[in-house]
């Protein structure tokens, strides 16, 4: 999610309980043995009889890809499938060697998985309206429905149809360091092909498909209602800092926080009380009462609670709530581990399979970025511009973009004029960013043609479409008066997804490459839309400085979200290390890691030892392991931001899209022509710290 990372890390989070289900659909990576091996009835000595009858009928040509694909379809198969004749016999009269009839069968393929899973998502899409779009309050019936996977049963059905089998045998499995090595060479089918071997390599069934996505639904309405009443905050002197108005924790707490470093004493008040307000929903010590309620008044600070009349009432705090949800994922996600061998967990899963970059390989990206002497420096740098000593908010200092120069109420009047309503976004905004960059008009009214504009219940999102007859969906937040600032600048963000979304599914060659490597990739194009949000308004920055301060906006920003995602991967850790744990421990876990990350990375710099900052992410409740992507798409984006630098933006980026879901490294050598690194991210801020320090003296 952006430099303003948040709101938007709303954005596919919403959909995360589709796109996981779709990735159990596709099954999880697994070229040799998977759950299922444990009970398949075919025999070493079945599968080289197999393979002996193939070369007869075939020929060697055909053999190096049957001995990849008859073991790993052997090991699927089960008795209930069939006896070990009927498997020989199946793989004799289905395995496809003629290369016209295999493409045929490819496109076949492709054609049923568009209508399949374009219509599971669009069911998904509308029985979750209620949940995700502004309207009468969701009932128990809509919250069950919000939960209800329809493509549950997917696995099973095809797997009892033997189209799975069809899929397995003449579309074999490769590793990720496999795609990494021999994909340098393939051509646009191999990569499809290899991509369709992906689809059917475990055996999850529907009750965990179901459960996972009941709990994710629960886990994300959450997080859709839990607001904090601003105009209701009171400090120790009973003074209201805040107008009226509801933020959703964390993104809309740390964007208002955001837009108070240019008021002096008043501003740094309310970004301390915003800071409080965040202890108190990390540590759960919050009143119930208070979340989403305006019926009383909160002091943060003194945890004190009074009624409209000044007298005190008395509370409970929330429950773990929070921990308990995170702590239910887990056991949701463990019952889909039971069926993933090769990727027995959901790190795993979210790793090596999703993002396809190793966990370790991750961490030590952000770790090293987070050790690196810059971010000293820039701290340093940030100090002297406020003129005070940073305190644990300060991850979020927005000092360094063009906005944070202009009141966020000139800029909020001109976002409510231009957009009073979803249908004005949709027929102005939306044709004037893409016009703004470069897009020909005729690729403006068909991206714009392929977008819906709704306004959110919660944050805000974007919802790709599965299928070319579909819409893809943007969500923002828009009030009775408008779209503010905050809600247009999510937008912006999320109509970059959008634009990415639209491309890559109707401009790749093949639907299975749909799609880009890794969410991180997505992100990259939302925040390259985002760091232009007021160039879309009219504000132009002419400053000899803007790409220097651009340059620190994005270091900044990757150092706040990494030592998040730090903190998101090892709360998972220590979960997979201590399965039986209990919400309260849990609970008294994830604080003690956020305050250990914060200590190591961020309380030299920013002062406060123990701060538990780090663990108010939202994501780490309603999206698991999806903060990671974040700062990788960080990475990406400035690595494309150098590539996009004096070319037609539209066109570079229908240049490089359509490559569709190859994997990291390999996209970004076609997107950039090197692959994916932190260096000169920090090359660029060394350079654009010393531009700036000798233009200060």
């Amino acid at each position: 999610m952006q430099n303003n990372l948040s709101l938007s890390a709303a954005t596919r989070r919403l959909a995360l309980a589709f796109a996981i289900a779709s990735t159990l659909l596709a099954g999880v990576a697994c070229s040799h043995k998977t759950n299922s091996s444990s009970m398949s009835n075919i025999d070493p000595t079945t599968v080289q009889a197999t393979l002996d009858s193939l070369r007869v009928r075939y020929g060697d040509e055909a053999m190096p890809r049957a001995e990849r694909s008859v073991p790993q379809a052997a090991a699927l198969w089960t008795a209930d499938d069939g006896t070990p004749q009927q498997f020989l016999s199946f793989c004799l009269d289905n395995f496809v060697a003629d290369t016209a009839e295999l493409w045929r069968m490819a496109s076949t393929l492709q054609a049923n998985l568009e209508s399949l899973w374009g219509c599971f998502n669009k069911i998904s899409v509308d029985l979750k309206l209620p949940l995700h779009v502004v309207g009468p309050e969701p009932t128990p019936l809509d919250e069950m429905f919000g939960g209800f996977d329809p493509s549950a049963h997917f696995d099973d059905d095809m797997y009892q149809q033997k189209i799975a089998f069809i899929v397995v045998l003449n579309f074999p499995f490769y590793s990720l360091e496999e795609k990494n090595q021999l994909g340098q060479n393939w051509t646009r089918r191999q990569w499809a092909y290899a991509r369709l071997g992906d689809l059917f390599t475990s055996r999850v069934p529907a009750s965990a498909n179901q459960q996972l996505a009941n709990q994710l639904a629960a886990a994300d309405n959450y997080i859709s209602n839990y607001n904090i009443m601003m105009g209701h905050l009171v400090d120790d002197q009973g003074n209201h800092l805040f107008p009226d108005m509801a933020l959703i924790t964390h993104w809309g707490l740390r964007d208002e926080l955001k837009t108070h470093y240019n008021e002096g004493d008043s501003g740094l008040a309310k970004q301390r009380m915003i800071y409080q307000v965040m202890r108190r929903i990390i540590d759960q010590s919050i009143p119930a009462k208070v979340i989403n309620c305006p019926d009383y008044n909160w002091n943060p600070y003194s945890n004190n609670v009074t009624d409209k009349d000044g007298a005190t009432i008395q509370y409970s705090s929330e429950p773990d709530t929070r921990y308990q949800f995170f702590l239910d994922n887990f056991h949701a996600m463990q019952q889909v581990d039971r069926f993933n061998p090769r990727y027995p967990t959901a790190i795993a899963r979210a790793f090596d399979q999703d993002m396809e970059v190793s966990y370790n390989e991750i961490e030590k990206l952000f770790t090293s970025f987070l050790s690196a002497p810059e971010v000293g420096q820039v701290a340093k740098f940030i100090e002297q511009r406020l003129g005070r000593k940073l305190e644990p908010f300060d991850i979020w200092y927005d000092g360094f973009k063009s906005r944070s120069t202009i009141n966020e109420d000139e800029l909020s009047a001109k976002t409510r004029s231009l957009y009073p309503n979803k249908e004005a976004f949709a027929s102005k905004g939306m044709p004037s960013i893409l016009s703004r960059l470069g897009f020909a008009p005729d690729k403006i009214k068909f991206i714009c043609s392929h977008v819906t504009v709704d306004p959110s219940r919660g944050a805000g999102h974007a919802w790709e479409s599965n299928m070319r007859s579909d819409n893809a969906r943007l969500r923002t937040r828009i009030g009775d008066n408008g779209m503010d600032y905050k809600g247009y600048n999510i937008a912006v963000h999320e109509f970059g997804h959008n634009v990415e979304q639209t491309i890559t599914l109707h401009d790749v060659d093949n639907y299975i490459m749909k799609g880009v490597p890794n969410t991180a990739f997505t992100e990259a194009l939302a925040f390259v839309f985002q760091s232009r949000d007021l160039d879309f308004l009219g504000y132009k920055n002419s400053s000899n400085a803007k790409e220097s301060l651009e340059a620190l906006d994005i270091f900044w920003g990757c150092y706040e979200i990494m030592g998040v995602s730090l903190v998101d991967m090892y709360s998972w850790r220590w979960l997979y290390d201590h399965p039986d744990a209990t919400v309260q421990q849990l609970k008294e876990q994830v604080i003690v890691i956020a305050q250990q990350v914060w200590n190591q990375y961020f309380a030299p710099y920013l002062g406060e030892k123990d701060s538990p900052i780090l663990a108010i992410y939202s994501h780490m409740i309603d999206s698991p392991l999806y903060l990671p992507n974040y700062p990788y798409g960080h990475i990406i984006q400035f690595q494309l931001e150098q590539q996009l630098k004096d070319k037609n933006i539209a066109d570079e980026i229908q240049r490089i899209y359509p490559a569709g879901r190859l994997t990291p490294q390999h996209w970004m050598r076609h997107a950039v022509g090197s692959e994916v690194s932190t260096k000169p991210l920090l090359d660029a801020s060394a350079k654009a710290l010393e531009q700036l320090l000798s233009e200060n003296k």
